[in-house]
């Protein structure tokens, strides 16, 4: 398994889509996945430490696998079958491992607000890496979290739903 980070949330311009950028801890590959509007949503509200009103899904989803005494310890990125990439949870609970299944964008989301690291296979990353070369001036120039965010918000502001009808 490779462990990543989560790079950036961009919109493909193409299709008006989110895509997560999940880039390789001390490598340069980059492995994109496009993502719906409201799982976009909720990693930019992790990102920004948005605590809402009431849990949303995700925070629910946090929220039970506490007070049953689990620990969400990673999530991966397994494989990609027919253009849909797969993801599991990796939960531990009185020393017992229990997998269960999950979309990335999902399992990203969770992962940021409980700190759980981000792993996808060797294969899949070797597969569907891209090799993304940065120097360190255009690191420095890299958009701020809050840019992304904002970025991300403009998105969703102004998509409607006919946008994704293709």
């Amino acid at each position: 398994m490779v462990e990543v980070v989560l790079r950036a949330v961009r919109v493909d311009v193409g299709s008006s889509t989110p895509l997560l950028l999940l880039e390789e801890v001390g490598g340069e590959r980059v492995l994109p996945i496009f993502i719906g509007a409201p799982e976009a949503t909720a990693i930019a509200y992790a990102l920004q430490h948005v605590e809402a009103p009431r849990p949303m899904s995700h925070d629910l989803l946090a929220n039970v696998i506490t007070a049953l005494g689990a620990q969400l310890f990673a999530v991966e990125i397994t494989e990609l079958i027919d253009n849909t990439f797969y993801a599991h949870l990796r939960l531990l609970r009185d020393n017992v491992e229990t997998i269960v299944e999950a979309r990335p964008s999902d399992a990203v989301a969770l992962a940021l607000r409980s700190g759980a690291p981000i792993l996808v296979s060797d294969a899949l990353m070797n597969e569907q890496g891209k090799f993304i070369h940065l120097d360190e001036d255009v690191e420095d120039d890299a958009p701020s979290e809050a840019e992304l965010v904002a970025e991300l918000r403009d998105f969703l502001d102004t998509v409607r739903p006919e946008d994704f009808d293709q």
